[in-house]
This record gives C-alpha cells, sequence and structure tokens, in this order.
C-alpha cells in the first residue's frame, strides 16, 4: 500500500516485520526502478559527501562574502584544543561538526541539502559525530540516513519544506526531526522509538521563524544548525528510553503546516520582520551595501 503518513509507515513496519530504512529503500527501489544495493550505493555517495563537507569546514576559516561569519567552527575547535566541553566528546563533535557543514555551506562548498542548505549542519553532524564516538558502522551510518531521509519525505508530503512557506520550523526543525530519527536508528531503536524522537524533536520546536538578516543563509541560520542537532540528539535519548510524544507525529505535521500559514509573511524568509529588523540588524545591513555594494 502507498505510505503516506507515519501511521501507514508504523503499521507497514508492523505487518512487515521490517524497519524504517528497510520500507525507505525498497520503495527507493521501485522508484529507480534499480536494486536495493544501488539505492544504499547512492545514500553512501551522500553520506560521503556530509562527511567531506565536515572535513572542509573544519580546515577553513574563509569568511563569507558579508565578512560577517565563516571563522565560528574555528573558534570551537581551539577552545576544545585546551578544555573539554561539558557535555563530553560526542557534544563537541556535534556542534563542531554542525558548524563546519553550515559554514562550509556560506562558502558555497559542496554540502548535502538535508532538506535543505539552510539546514544542512544538523542531519550530517548528529549522523557522523555520533557514529564515530559510538563505533557505528557505515552500514549501520546509510541505514540512519535512510531513515532521515523517508522522515523527511513524509512531511513534505504535507508541507514545503521551506522557510518561505512555513518558517525554520519547515527547515531546521525537520531536519531535527529527521536527526533524531537517524540517531535513534543507529542507537538500536525501533520503529516506535524512531517516530517518538522524531516527534519529540519536530513539536518542540514548533513556531521558529525565517528571519534571516540581510535574507543571507547566514545569521542567525549557522548557528541555529548546532543548537537544533544537539535537540534532536536529546530527542534520540528521551525517546531510546521510553519517553513518548502524547501528540502523534502525523498531527503534529499537521500542526507544523498550520502553525506556517498562520505566522506573518514577515517572518517566512522576507527578512521583514523577526531579527532582520532589529536596530543592529538593519545596521550590518546599510554597512554591507556599503562596502560591499551588494543586492539582494
Amino acid at each position: 500500500m502507498p505510505i503516506l503518513s507515519f501511521s501507514d509507515l508504523a503499521e507497514e513496519c508492523n505487518k512487515q516485520n521490517k524497519s524504517i530504512y528497510e520500507i525507505a529503500q525498497e520503495q527507493e527501489s521501485v522508484l529507480l526502478e534499480d536494486t536495493v544495493d544501488v539505492v544504499r550505493l547512492r545514500v553512501l555517495e551522500d553520506l560521503l559527501a556530509m562527511k567531506d563537507a565536515v572535513k572542509n569546514g573544519l580546515h577553513s576559516t574563509e569568511k563569507s562574502i558579508s565578512g560577517w561569519c565563516g571563522d565560528d567552527c574555528a573558534k570551537l575547535i581551539e577552545r576544545y584544543n585546551h578544555r573539554r566541553a561539558l557535555f563530553g566528546k560526542t557534544f563537541e563533535k556535534i556542534i563542531t561538526y554542525a558548524l563546519a557543514t553550515a559554514e562550509e555551506n556560506l562558502r558555497m562548498g559542496r554540502i548535502a541539502a538535508c532538506p535543505t542548505a539552510g539546514s544542512c549542519g544538523i542531519v550530517p553532524s548528529a549522523i557522523i559525530a555520533v557514529a564515530e564516538e559510538e563505533k557505528i558502522t557505515e552500514a549501520e551510518q546509510i541505514n540512519g540516513l535512510l531513515t532521515a531521509g523517508f522522515i523527511g519525505l513524509l512531511i513534505s508530503n504535507k508541507v514545503q519544506l521551506a522557510g518561505a512557506v512555513a518558517g525554520c520550523q519547515a527547515e531546521c526543525g525537520v531536519a531535527s526531526a529527521m536527526a533524531a530519527g537517524a540517531v535513534c536508528q543507529i542507537l538500536g531503536g525501533d520503529t516506535n522509538q524512531i517516530l517518538q524522537a522524531a516527534s519529540l524533536a519536530l513539536k518542540n520546536i514548533l513556531g521558529l521563524t525565517c528571519d534571516p538578516v540581510c535574507g543571507l543563509v547566514e545569521v542567525p541560520c549557522i548557528k541555529r544548525n548546532a543548537f537544533l542537532a544537539i535537540h534532536a540528539v536529546t530527542a534520540a535519548e528521551l525517546a531510546l528510553c521510553g519517553v513518548e510524544s502524547k501528540i502523534p507525529l502525523d498531527e503534529i505535521v499537521d500542526t507544523l503546516k498550520i502553525t506556517g500559514q498562520l505566522m506573518s509573511p514577515l517572518l517566512k524568509e522576507t527578512s521583514l520582520g523577526g531579527l532582520a529588523k532589529t536596530k543592529t540588524a538593519q545596521e550590518l545591513e546599510k554597512k554591507l551595501f556599503k562596502n560591499k555594494k551588494m543586492t539582494i
């Protein structure tokens, strides 16, 4: 049967006694008219692209065209060379990798939009950092990425994953739900735990606006990647110990859509409201246009 909702997915996983990633790779195999092995190779390509983006981002301090961003990852690395993070090595890696990937995007480097370029650091940082620290195999990482992708796909059936449509809840918020599901998968979670992780991540970020300063995917977008990656892992940890969302994931997605519809157009990527119109943001905008002679 066609899987159009998370309730459909849970039912199908239960009926076939399969994991979400198995359902996902089989459906993709049908769409591509190719084997599951080919599907997994394609997902591996995405995973390797994510790892390259992290690696390149970790070794660059090149600033963006605005001159505002590009060296925050380096600042984290410098700090962690002298003092460990309060929450340990995995925490260090997650936020560092998230910033590395997001900064690589602003340099126009090669990234995997997951699900969008503005939220590109969330899923990769969570999967890669947890995999490194927990010695997760490449095959299991592919399973996690397949799981994340299917979560994003089902959400996109109901709402466009774009800040211009539903605010940043539809970009960084959905990415966090995808990452939560992926981490839950690679740490051995079952179907219910994976969906609970996605539910917990998504419902606790509802209403997040998209208000980029000067219309650039820099402020506050880049740092949101680090925050929402940790948000995702928090959701996965809760789900793995049995904490559940009282509101089903399908209803949370419906609420995401409605919230986006209720959100003012000024707060949906137009840069006409929110942080983009603070006093400091307007001063930055004047300086940027004066110094760089930029147009949007």
